[in-house]
């Protein structure tokens, strides 16, 4: 609390000099996200000005989202630079269903999106990015974007990517091209609801194949495959959706042979995959057969809606342009040039590594709270697959009715019975503050007797 900063140097108004200040601070370390700042009195006789003038820096640096008021505690440096949700149901205060990536105001998203657009702008304007690009991107976004997947994906090359507008249009692309209506595409037993939503759409029938917590069954796939002869595979191998298993190098190597002898396709949904480098996608082993898939939705902000498809061949490639040119005709530019510009510059895995480590932390604080329970988790996931009491199936409803929202197992089952289990999306609350009234709330849940109505 014995936060003074320094404002002579600056220039401006008062109020904006403290929260231009306090900025500069958090960016330099001297302020750390959940410090305790001074009162506003306090400060504005330690800087010699009214107190009105500290009001109104706190509430434009509220505004901004690098500080937060708690109730009866006084106001500190925040966790996030999350802003909180206002088009959310009236009853859902705590919002964890959708999984989204934390945003810690160490990965500073504001001031590089922000300086991000100043460099594009200084560089060729900001309107060169306001007409028609090529589908798929140009040639230069391409090559950077393979350059920097080619860590991973040693076959990733500029004829072989297309950029797209989010792994959703990814998927219903991918569809659309592989498959006619009434086709078969297996998949896990449990599995990401777009898929289930773009097949749906789509006419094309998804074929459950049995798991365990280690992933999909290799055994189970290869029977399926004799059996349904489907026109693809499609799999979340790393950190899946919702159960955060991530296949061994075993089953990997044993579904690229599934794959392989089968005849078929593998549609290899990578969106995890930035967040445990140490998992190679099956991509690596069977190349020529694989749709790689990954997004930036998962490890950086759901919003760009940049996404990178390897595709088997340059053939492929040119075959996926055509059939997103006819569906979205192109990715946002403006959005691709930023992303791309932060790859250029490494500030794409600085803003990486800095929500990969917030995953953890937000990990470690949900198994402390839910120990005793069963659940399934990777250190670096942004949710957790949480087993349910048998006898009390009605879980992710009442916390609904008690202002928390999860995502039932129905969701992601594409056949059979939905296991009594939900996704917690960690990663979704605003700081570990929201997090950790979250978990409090569905710890309460899980306790309760089986006819109470009412968390006390």
């Amino acid at each position: 609390m014995d936060w003074t900063p320094t404002i002579s140097e600056l220039s401006g108004p008062r109020y904006q000099r403290i929260v231009e200040a306090m900025e500069a601070d958090i960016g330099a370390g001297r302020l750390v996200r959940g410090q305790q700042l001074p009162t506003q009195r306090a400060l504005a006789k330690a800087l010699g000005v009214d107190l009105t003038t500290v009001t109104r820096a706190y509430t434009e640096a509220r505004r901004r989202g690098i500080m937060e008021a708690r109730v009866g505690q006084g106001s500190f440096v925040s966790e996030t630079s999350a802003r909180r949700a206002v088009d959310l149901p009236h009853p859902v205060t705590i919002d964890l269903s959708m999984n989204v990536p934390p945003h810690p105001l160490e990965a500073q998203l504001d001031e590089r999106i922000i300086a991000g657009m100043e460099a594009l702008r200084a560089q060729s304007g900001l309107t060169a990015f306001l007409n028609y690009q090529p589908p798929g991107g140009s040639a230069h976004e391409r090559e950077v974007a393979a350059r920097w997947m080619r860590t991973r994906v040693p076959h990733a090359h500029a004829d072989r990517l297309v950029i797209f507008p989010g792994a959703q249009t990814i998927l219903f692309n991918l569809l659309a091209h592989i498959a006619w209506p009434g086709d078969v595409v297996l998949t896990e037993a449990l599995t990401f609801p777009g898929i289930k939503a773009a097949a749906a759409q789509l006419g094309v029938k998804l074929v459950s194949v049995a798991m365990d917590d280690g992933g999909i069954l290799p055994d189970a796939l290869a029977k399926a495959c004799r059996t349904h002869n489907p026109k693809a595979v499609y799999l979340i191998p790393t950190l899946h959706n919702p159960t955060t298993s991530t296949l061994s190098a075993e089953r990997r190597n044993a579904i690229a042979r599934i794959v392989r002898d089968a005849d078929t396709v593998l549609i290899e949904d990578d969106a995890y995959g930035l967040l445990d480098r140490a998992a190679s996608p099956i991509a690596n082993l069977i190349p020529e057969r694989t749709y790689l898939a990954t997004t930036l939705s998962k490890c950086i902000a759901p919003a760009l809606r940049v996404a990178y498809l390897v595709t088997p061949d340059s053939a492929a490639q040119q075959d996926m342009r055509t059939c997103l040119q006819a569906t979205v005709q192109m990715p946002a530019p403006l959005m691709v040039a930023l992303v791309t510009h932060w790859i250029e510059t490494g500030i794409a895995d600085r803003i990486i590594t800095a929500i990969r480590n917030e995953a953890v932390g937000r990990q470690q604080l949900a198994q402390r709270a839910l120990k005793g329970f069963q659940f399934l988790t990777k250190p670096a996931a942004h949710h957790l697959w949480l087993r349910l009491p048998e006898n009390r199936p009605d879980v992710a409803g009442y916390l609904l009715r008690n202002g928390l929202a999860v995502v039932a197992g129905d969701a992601f089952t594409v056949d059979g019975t939905p296991p009594n289990a939900a996704r917690v999306s960690l990663g979704a609350a605003r700081n570990r503050a929201e997090l950790t009234e979250a978990l409090r709330i569905l710890v309460g849940a899980l306790h309760r007797p089986a006819d109470t109505r009412q968390i006390v």
